[in-house]
């Protein structure tokens, strides 16, 4: 039986997957997990993404893995670069979750659900229909995405393992 290969995804990190590797990430509570797949070739990409726009950075040495409005086109040209037809790809997401509760209602207070709705309008602005998605809720996710099947499995400790 062959081993599978395991390309591991840091906070605030993005990579691409191929030949049957299988993505993974953990950690994800407010932050998103974003992974498109072309099916055809097997190759798929995962984002970390911590935050909702790169507007807000403050870092010398800016990281395009740390925000949804730049991980997407980098996740993106990576894939057209590994031979991805751009209009194959499709995405599902997992995360964005509101971790704790806040009295006031304000918006800075919501990075989980904001980086669920950054994540969106960036895949929208480059026409990524997202097929399947596992985001809100109060809780922690660690996924992993296979390149050839194209399935996503959730492991969280309240709702045990799903897939996607």
């Amino acid at each position: 039986m062959n081993e599978v290969i395991m390309v591991k995804i840091g906070m605030a990190d993005l990579n691409i997957a191929s030949g049957g590797e299988t993505l993974k990430t953990m950690g994800l509570g407010s932050c998103v997990g974003l992974t498109l797949h072309d099916a055809q070739i097997g190759l798929a990409g995962m984002a970390h993404i911590m935050l909702p726009s790169s507007e807000i950075a403050r870092e010398g040495q800016l990281n395009i893995a740390k925000y949804a409005d730049t991980a997407v086109p980098e996740l993106l040209a990576r894939l057209k670069a590994g031979g991805a037809n751009m209009k194959r790809l499709v995405a599902k997401l997992a995360g964005g979750a509101q971790m704790f509760a806040f009295a006031s209602g304000s918006d800075s207070m919501r990075i989980g659900p904001r980086n669920v709705e950054s994540t969106k309008l960036a895949l929208a602005a480059h026409d990524i229909p997202i097929i399947a998605e596992d985001t809100g809720g109060n809780y922690g996710r660690t996924i992993e995405f296979s390149s050839l099947s194209g399935i996503l499995t959730i492991r969280s400790v309240q709702n045990g393992v799903k897939e996607i």
